[in-house]
């Protein structure tokens, strides 16, 4: 069974909660900040972009190319993997919805890190 596309959904933290939202995760490295922990359902910091790579790109020092490259790469690891198998798991069955504290989802790694959960079961195979 596919992870269907409408159940991985993508939002920032600090927009307002919906009941069609399912299972909300934080996938931050940092807590949002003065978000409450009860408007996740999970955080989960493993699918974040390390500080290294955070700092870079919100300094100038990288652009979004190479962000989207070195964050992609940061996700191959086994701890990573991991979880964006589990979540894929969990998505075939209910919606989450991957949150950031990023305001323009153009340019957060949640629209990769969806990507990457909607493409797990091809890495899979």
């Amino acid at each position: 069974m596919r992870v269907h596309p409408a159940n991985v959904r993508i939002k920032s933290v600090y927009e307002s909660v919906d009941p069609s939202d399912g299972k909300r995760v934080l996938t931050t490295q940092y807590w949002a900040r003065g978000i409450p922990r009860t408007a996740v359902d999970e955080y989960v910091r493993k699918l974040g972009p390390s500080r290294e790579l955070l700092h870079a790109f919100k300094r100038g020092e990288i652009d979004w190319a190479a962000y989207e490259t070195r964050y992609l790469q940061e996700m191959q690891n086994e701890d990573s993997q991991g979880e964006i198998r589990r979540l894929a798991d969990a998505a075939r069955h209910e919606t989450i919805t991957l949150m950031c504290v990023c305001k323009d989802e153009r340019i957060c790694h949640r629209t990769l890190l969806r990507d990457l959960i909607l493409n797990a079961d091809r890495s899979l195979a």
